[in-house]
């Protein structure tokens, strides 16, 4: 992907690399960044490598990165859950800004990118996720993009030796009409 006048100034979304891996690594680092995914602190550069080299290919999954002054500031990414047929129609979505870029429209450049992929190349119906209750900014971003809460998941994940709830969200779309 490129620069788009829609997006912040200085902004690239780009497939995300596995020389991104540095970046990244020190982006999963951050604990007010980890604090709010299911990532484990203190993951490897080689880790990351080997993980983006992995989702580095065309098709439904796709794994964003959110370049600013030639740093990876944010990953977001499109995840089928499972290979089964009958959930083909499904991706999981996740997010994930470095604190400096929250609040700066990142986070809306890379949702609206993803929902272009999932909408006019993916064929995706429903995107799914889960995000910390207490994540109020990140749910505001999902609701302005169409996500309805679908339920409350109690005890969901640990984060600094607390289980923490998570609400369930999720985007549906009806099945495009032929022209």
């Amino acid at each position: 992907m490129s620069t788009d006048p829609e997006n912040p100034p200085n902004l690239l979304l780009r497939r995300a690399r596995a020389d991104d891996a540095r970046d990244v690594a020190a982006l999963m680092s951050d604990p007010s960044v980890y604090a709010q995914t299911l990532q484990m602190p203190h993951a490897s550069e080689a880790w990351w490598r080997e993980r983006l080299a992995a989702m580095d290919k065309p098709g439904v999954e796709l794994q964003l990165a959110a370049e600013r002054d030639g740093r990876v500031v944010g990953l977001a990414g499109l995840h089928q859950p499972t290979p089964s047929p009958r959930r083909r129609h499904v991706a999981g979505l996740g997010i994930t800004l470095a604190r400096e870029a929250q609040g700066q429209g990142v986070g809306d450049a890379m949702m609206r990118a993803l929902l272009q992929h999932a909408d006019e190349w993916a064929a995706l119906l429903r995107l799914e996720l889960t995000v910390y209750a207490d994540n109020a900014r990140a749910i505001r971003l999902y609701e302005r993009h169409g996500f309805e809460r679908e339920g409350l998941m109690r005890g969901y994940g640990l984060r600094g030796g607390v289980y923490v709830d998570c609400v369930a969200m999720a985007r549906w779309r009806d099945a495009p009409s032929h022209p």
